[in-house]
């Protein structure tokens, strides 16, 4: 399992409601309800990876998280997970509001844009960034958001949204070994993974 995958798994707690949004094969599914007996559904857009999570036994929905999303009483989840998916999202917003309304709690985990290496690919080539986390050229990703973690926070606040934890970590894109990092997180850090809570 990826390594922010296995940081968020350490804060779930055993038994909650879980919705993983974008859930892919439902790797994180599949090892919250093994070792922490949550009560997981996914939603995934994707028809393949939705089927091999369904496969798995677990309760995934093949749809649009937009539209699948709407469908949830409020407070009807413990935690509301979007790994790596906040990149290619449309209307980060409302998505994030919708977490919070559908979850008591909203965890986030994304690519760092102001790492480093990229910094200085984009000094020294003057050309768009690519690297293991943003693997694309500029005309065929997927992503259409650029996020460094310190944004992110500001993104929080103007949302009015509370941050309940934070970590900063180095991994490459779907490693399982990684660390964690304290110092500079906006310049060294690979990926930021925030754990939201809801706004008054």
């Amino acid at each position: 399992m990826r390594f922010d995958l296995q940081v968020i798994a350490t804060w779930i707690e055993p038994g909650s409601r879980v919705l993983d949004l974008g859930c892919r094969t439902g790797s994180l599914l599949a090892h919250l309800t093994e070792q922490k007996s949550i009560l997981g559904t996914g939603i995934e857009i994707d028809e393949e990876a939705a089927g091999q999570a369904i496969a798995k036994g677990l309760s995934v929905i093949h749809g649009d998280i937009y539209e699948e999303i709407e469908d949830y009483p409020d407070n009807a989840f413990d935690y509301v997970i979007l790994s790596q998916a906040l990149m290619q999202v449309l209307d980060p917003e409302t998505l994030i509001r919708e977490m919070l309304r559908v979850g008591r709690l909203g965890v986030v985990s994304f690519p760092n844009f102001t790492h480093y290496k990229n910094r200085l690919q984009m000094l020294f080539t003057g050309r768009a960034p690519m690297s293991k986390e943003l693997p694309y050229e500029w005309y065929n990703t997927p992503n259409i958001r650029v996020i460094p973690i310190i944004d992110f926070r500001r993104f929080c606040r103007h949302l009015g949204v509370p941050i309940v934890k934070e970590v900063a970590i180095s991994t490459h894109h779907h490693d399982e070994l990684g660390k964690v990092i304290t110092f500079l997180p906006n310049l060294f850090a690979t990926f930021g993974i925030f754990m939201l809570g809801q706004g008054k």
